[in-house]
């Protein structure tokens, strides 16, 4: 009983500061550069236990950061011209020094600690980087404005598809969708999940996004907000999958516990980190047609 109600609490106030941090671009980024740094830094202590692995945790962190404050220049159009592209360079001369620098190291495996360095780039700091695609969007006119009903949507949509799949499977879970890596996981959670992710994105569609309740839009159709919520419904819940298989990989149960109740960072943000992503990719792809 103590453990859920500081899992409860922890929830709660978890879910309150993401939402809050909407509310203003300079707090999104604030928390999100910090959410960047502490998950790359915990994924660099996790795998710095496994044999023949030693990356640079410290600069791999701080490369990430960077890597998520520079998206946020450019999607933001703080600044102009070549300036905007510009500001990337540090970032590769940092991965260029990471990759060079195990010339000099002497480690007996350099490629598990090139894997890893990059590995963390990619599956961390690259997705919450494109968050700052979904926050700020440009208007016919070219001005670049802060809106964060795309961003928050995902977030919403990740939530209530956990929601839906825990209720619904612990009722009626019976056919295990993924045993070898989350005996836990049904498809009957999976199938609520998706149900419930479904009806909010209509409410959204309906009630949201034509600015009845928040006065913002993204313009999205109805059936464009459906598609958005199965897709991060889907890589939602590979993200998660993903992140149980390196678990069992490394060995362990949980990522930390950094959040009482609910483990470590990567524990927390395992379903965005493929989620964003695919948000992404899928509204682009949308708006060619």
């Amino acid at each position: 009983m103590k453990n859920f109600i500081v899992r409860a609490i922890t929830g709660i106030l978890f879910v309150a500061a993401v939402v809050a941090s909407f509310l203003r671009p300079e707090a999104m980024v604030l928390l999100f550069a910090f959410i960047t740094g502490l998950t790359i830094w915990e994924f660099g202590g996790l795998v710095n236990q496994r044999e023949g692995v030693a990356i640079n945790r410290f600069i791999t962190t701080v490369a990430g950061v960077y890597f998520f404050l520079a998206m946020t220049f450019f999607c933001s159009d703080v600044y102009g011209g070549m300036a905007k592209s510009v500001v990337f360079i540090p970032y590769l001369v940092t991965v260029i020094y990471l990759i060079v620098a195990e010339l000099y190291l002497k480690q007996t495996d350099p490629i598990n600690d090139w894997a890893y360095t990059m590995f963390s780039q990619m599956y961390i700091a690259l997705p919450f980087s494109l968050l700052n695609v979904l926050a700020f969007n440009a208007t016919p006119e070219g001005i670049v404005m802060f809106n964060p009903i795309l961003p928050l949507s995902v977030f919403v949509f990740l939530w209530m598809n956990d929601t839906g799949a825990y209720c619904v499977g612990s009722l009626l879970g019976r056919h295990k969708l993924f045993p070898r890596v989350s005996p836990g996981k049904s498809w009957e959670g999976s199938i609520g999940g998706c149900v419930v992710v479904l009806a909010v994105a209509w409410v959204i569609a309906n009630y949201v996004d034509n600015g009845q309740l928040l006065g913002m839009t993204s313009m999205l159709a109805t059936w464009e907000w459906l598609g958005l919520g199965l897709v991060v419904v889907v890589f939602g819940t590979w993200g998660d999958l993903v992140e149980s298989l390196f678990k069992r990989t490394i060995g362990i149960k949980d990522s930390g516990n950094i959040l009482p109740g609910h483990g470590g960072m990567l524990d927390r943000f395992d379903s965005s980190l493929l989620a964003i992503p695919a948000a992404v990719v899928y509204l682009y792809t949308i708006s060619l047609f």
